[in-house]
Order: C-alpha cells, then sequence, then structure tokens
C-alpha cells in the first residue's frame, strides 16, 4: 500500500469512528429525552387541534387550568422537594406542568400552520340493518 491509500483508509476509518460516536451521542440524548418527545409527538400527531381549539374557546380552558393546578397541587404532596433553582415546592411544579401545557399549544400551532391535522378516528360500532334476511337461520 502506498502513503495515499493508507491516509483514505485512515480518514475513511476516522469518519465511520466519529459516525458511531455521534450516533451514540445522539440516541442517549433521545434517551434522556424520550418522555418530551413522546409528549410532543401525541400533541403534535395525536390531537386534533381544530376541534379543541373550537371546545377550548367556548369554556373548556378553565377546568384545564383548574386541572392543571390540582396536578401539580398533587405533584408538590406526592413529592415535596423545593427545586435546586430555590423556587419553592408547589411553584415549581406549577410551572413545569405549565411548561407541558405551553408545548402541547405550540404543537397544536404548529400543526395548524403545517397542516397536519389527524384523521378522524370512528369508535362507533357500524350500523346493520334488522331486515327480514339477517340470518338466524329460522324462515
Amino acid at each position: 500500500m502506498g502513503p495515499t491509500e493508507s491516509t483514505i483508509l485512515d480518514n475513511v476509518l476516522l469518519i465511520l469512528h466519529t459516525l458511531v460516536t455521534l450516533v451514540s451521542q445522539l440516541a442517549g440524548l433521545g434517551f434522556h429525552w424520550i418522555l418530551w418527545i413522546v409528549w410532543a409527538a401525541l400533541c403534535l400527531w395525536g390531537i386534533n387541534w381544530k376541534k379543541t381549539r373550537h371546545f377550548l374557546a367556548s369554556g373548556a380552558w378553565a377546568p384545564a387550568v383548574l386541572l392543571m393546578i390540582l396536578v401539580a397541587l398533587v405533584w408538590s404532596r406526592i413529592d415535596p422537594s423545593p427545586c435546586p433553582c430555590g423556587i419553592a415546592n408547589f411553584w415549581w411544579q406549577l410551572g413545569y406542568v405549565g411548561l407541558l401545557v405551553g408545548i402541547a399549544m405550540f404543537c397544536g400551532w404548529l400543526q395548524d400552520v403545517m397542516h397536519w391535522t389527524p384523521h378522524d378516528i370512528n369508535f362507533d360500532p357500524p350500523a346493520h340493518g334488522h331486515g327480514d334476511g339477517h340470518g338466524h337461520g329460522h324462515h
């Protein structure tokens, strides 16, 4: 092998090593943030924000805010710990829950801008008629 062939091989091996390192670091980062990623994916592709926006505008925002406060209150009683940044017990949990709701609202805005409305799924059983030929075997 000449000097250029070993240099090319060294460069290819260096590129492969760098790619493996990059993929492993991205996977580690993804596993660290997996709950946030799942939450954003659910809010972006699992909620029909066109319908949800109508319900929120017609008054459903009030129970949603009460639910946010209730979740933060229960969380602050289950795990009573102050934030390392110095914020008191209940208030940092309320901020965290507010951040989750803010991400959901941002995903709703993004869904509207990008036209990513999910398809409606009908959970009702199909209606079938009850006529003479209904197949019970009696005449």
